[in-house]
């Protein structure tokens, strides 16, 4: 009976061995899978938005896009938007401390930027929050809109093209991400 009992152990016993390596390889493989598939739907949302690279960047900048569907990915950009827009905010707020000449234009600037900060960009949280994609649409388009009227405040010489540029383009992304929610 000693002898039976060896051979039997020794098979139980590279099951297990073979069970316990196999394990970890099957949930690497998982995982790597998953992530393949989560870059897929980051990769396939942004070719359908007016600026592949900006969407992909800003998505890629943000770890919780990896475990995001689009409505999450959406969330993402609009807090891209809100960072662009207090980047432009504070680059109003520094030219007018310098006294620059244009100060009507950048008064008007800075009221157009506090809108989208104060408006959009809540509207736009709160309608994907709810569920409704076109006033989060909405709320992007607007403040695109409102970054191009900041620029055009300045007939050509704007200090804040790299600013105005950089929202509307986000904004737009952001809005086209949001149109494939609906």
């Amino acid at each position: 009976m000693t002898t039976n009992f060896k051979p039997l152990t020794l098979c139980l016993c590279l099951q297990a061995i073979f069970l316990i390596i196999s394990i970890p390889t099957t949930q690497s493989r998982t995982t790597f899978l998953a992530k393949d598939e989560k870059l897929s739907l980051i990769e396939n949302t942004c070719k359908k938005t007016p600026n592949y690279n900006i969407c992909l960047q800003s998505l890629k900048a943000n770890s919780a896009s990896s475990v995001s569907d689009v409505t999450g990915l959406a969330q993402i950009m609009v807090k891209v938007m809100k960072a662009k827009a207090n980047d432009g905010l504070n680059k109003i707020h520094q030219l007018q401390k310098l006294g620059n000449g244009a100060r009507k234009a950048l008064n008007s600037c800075g009221d157009k930027y506090r809108a989208i900060l104060v408006a959009d960009i809540p509207q736009a949280i709160e309608a994907l929050e709810k569920g409704d994609p076109k006033f989060a649409e909405d709320g992007a388009n607007d403040a695109a809109n409102e970054a191009t009227y900041c620029e055009n405040e300045f007939n050509g010489k704007s200090p804040l093209t790299k600013q105005n540029n950089a929202m509307h383009d986000v904004s737009a992304v952001t809005a086209a991400m949001v149109r494939q929610l609906l």
